[in-house]
């Protein structure tokens, strides 16, 4: 038990640091801000639910952190991301590691996971503009030669 309560409070100590120094969108205030919800979400998960409870509190948690620190257009897609890496990383650090694993890996995966779904959603948001450019040229052209 004394161990759930310095972890929550070291969270809550760097993760407000982070929401004063750091910019918006940065990847690394990400990744820091969905592990330690993730973190956050699995020991409170765990007091209240037992291994289900940690897993549900690991999802929620990084989704939560991630969808904090990411801008408006790419908060859903860091959101699905570190909650999906929050649970994963949690199930297979338990199977490795035991109750300290499962932090671990709570966090390693809500961080990855909300920084690659940050990234898809980028992505999906670059390719979408290349494609309305090249279809605005093409219509432009073909106006031109009506």
């Amino acid at each position: 038990m004394k161990f759930n309560t310095i972890l929550m409070t070291t969270a809550l100590t760097v993760s407000s640091m982070f929401t004063m120094s750091a910019h918006a969108d940065n990847s690394t205030r990400i990744a820091a801000t969905s592990a330690l919800g993730s973190v956050v979400g699995t020991a409170v998960g765990k007091q209240m639910g037992g291994n289900t409870g940690a897993m549900i509190g690991s999802a929620v948690g990084g989704a939560g952190g991630a969808a904090v620190a990411t801008n408006k257009h790419d908060r859903t897609a860091a959101a699905i991301g570190g909650g999906l890496g929050g649970v994963g990383g949690y199930a297979v650090g338990k199977q490795m590691g035991g109750s300290t694993g499962g932090y671990i890996g709570a966090a390693a995966g809500a961080a990855g996971g909300s920084v690659l779904g940050k990234k898809v959603s980028e992505d999906r948001h670059a390719d979408q503009r290349k494609y309305n450019k090249k279809e605005t040229v093409n219509n432009l052209s073909s106006m031109k030669s009506t």
